[in-house]
C-alpha cells in the first residue's frame, strides 16, 4: 500500500448526550478498506471525536498496515486536529487520557498527518455516526 486515508467523526446529540463514532478507512486511490459506526453511549462531542480516532487506529493495526505506509487522518474536529498537531494544549483530563492513548497507538508509525476538513468533506464518517446513534436512541 502506498497510502492510507482515515476519515473519522464523532458526535453527541446534546453535549453530553447519546453519542456515536464513524470511521472510513481507504487506500490512497479511495478504495474502501474498512467502514463502521458504533454507538458509544453518553459522551461529549470531543470525547466522541477522540473515541473515533482511537478506534480507527486500533483497527488500522488489525489491518496489518506497516509503519512506513503514510497515513493521512482527516477529521472535522478542529480541536482534536490542532491538539494532535501540537498547536493547542490538551487541558481537560478525559481528553488528555484519550490524547495519550492516540499517541501510544501512533508510536513507531512514520508519516502520519492530521488534516482538518470541512463537514462536507467528511460525509461518510458523519453518516456512520448518525446511523449508529439513530439505531440506539
Amino acid at each position: 500500500m502506498r497510502k492510507i486515508v482515515i476519515n473519522t467523526d464523532g458526535g453527541a446529540r446534546g453535549n453530553p448526550g447519546p453519542a456515536g463514532i464513524g470511521v472510513a478507512i481507504t487506500d490512497g486511490d479511495g478504495t474502501p478498506l474498512l467502514e463502521f459506526g458504533e454507538y458509544i453511549g453518553e459522551a461529549t462531542n470531543n470525547v466522541a471525536e477522540y473515541s473515533a480516532l482511537i478506534r480507527a487506529l486500533e483497527e488500522l493495526k488489525k489491518l496489518g498496515v506497516t509503519p512506513e505506509v503514510p497515513i493521512e487522518i482527516r477529521m472535522d474536529s478542529e480541536l482534536v486536529v490542532r491538539q494532535m498537531q501540537g498547536i493547542y494544549k490538551v487541558k481537560e483530563p478525559t481528553l488528555k487520557q484519550k490524547f495519550l492513548r492516540v499517541k501510544e497507538l501512533l508510536q513507531g508509525m512514520l508519516g502520519v498527518t492530521f488534516v482538518h476538513v470541512r463537514r462536507e468533506q467528511n460525509k461518510r464518517a458523519d453518516q456512520l455516526v448518525n446511523e449508529a446513534i439513530d439505531a440506539n436512541v
